[in-house]
């Protein structure tokens, strides 16, 4: 209990350093930039597979289900709202903990290993600061921009599917599904990915941070970062649908 409670502190401690230094210079803008192009323009091909892929299928589902009441029609509106307020976040965050959350903690975890990160502490070089606070800036804008498109892209695959492959009409299933999605739906989904992408970076940073000694720990920080923020952000996405029933 002693141990779990002393960890526990750790990484609040790591939390109020890294708001800490948020808010005071130097403010190294390439690093930003360079974070962006890594964990956000680089992931654009896997957003716009798996959203994609989740429209299609949940339109392909959805459609006979609801052939069986003659409402066929309603599949994009049904979809795009799904899509907006659960699937495009949550599927989004889980691709990007897989491809860029493992990796995070994997190059922090290598640099603490080899003794780089002591070194850069040597120089009186704040690792939070340098290391950690564009990692978590880039995901803060990362995150909700890949979900936004991975709900266009759900959508067009939505549509594909409708209209081509089950005849539904164009005319009619594009202005049920423009008039029941709401912009809140797109919002609360928005809202949703900033705190995913938040918490995904915080943890998978802090893991690699804290990796032990040799390879073995490296690869245990890593899939610890892994399970650890996907849990995380489901049990945050559970809450923040809860507050935004309302909505």
């Amino acid at each position: 209990m002693t141990e779990q409670l002393e960890k526990l502190g750790r990484f609040f401690s790591f939390l109020g350093e890294l708001l800490r230094v948020a808010i005071i210079p130097p403010f190294r803008w390439t690093r930003y930039a360079a974070e962006i192009e890594h964990l956000g323009v680089n992931s654009i091909p896997i957003i716009l597979l798996s959203g994609g892929a989740i429209g299609m299928i949940f339109a392909l589902q959805l459609v006979g289900i609801l052939q069986l009441f003659n409402a066929e029609i309603g599949t994009g509106a049904v979809t795009a709202v799904a899509m907006a307020r659960e699937m495009a976040p949550v599927i989004t965050t889980l691709m990007l903990i897989a491809k860029n959350g493992s990796a995070m903690a994997a190059e922090l975890g290598t640099m603490r290993v080899t003794e780089q990160i002591d070194a850069m502490e040597a120089m009186s070089v704040n690792v939070v600061q340098y290391l950690v606070l564009p990692k978590v800036l880039a995901s803060l804008l990362v995150f909700p921009t890949l979900t936004l498109l991975a709900n266009v892209i759900g959508a067009i695959g939505s549509y594909g599917i409708s209209v081509y492959l089950h005849a539904i009409e164009p005319g009619g299933y594009l202005d049920y599904m423009f008039d029941m999605l709401l912009p809140t739906d797109v919002i609360s989904g928005l809202i949703k990915a900033f705190v995913m992408g938040f918490i995904t970076a915080v943890i998978c940073c802090y893991c690699g941070l804290n990796a032990s000694q040799g390879a073995k720990g490296v690869g245990e920080s890593a899939n610890k970062a892994v399970v650890l923020s996907s849990v995380s952000i489901l049990v945050a996405d559970y809450i923040l649908a809860t507050i935004m029933m309302g909505f």
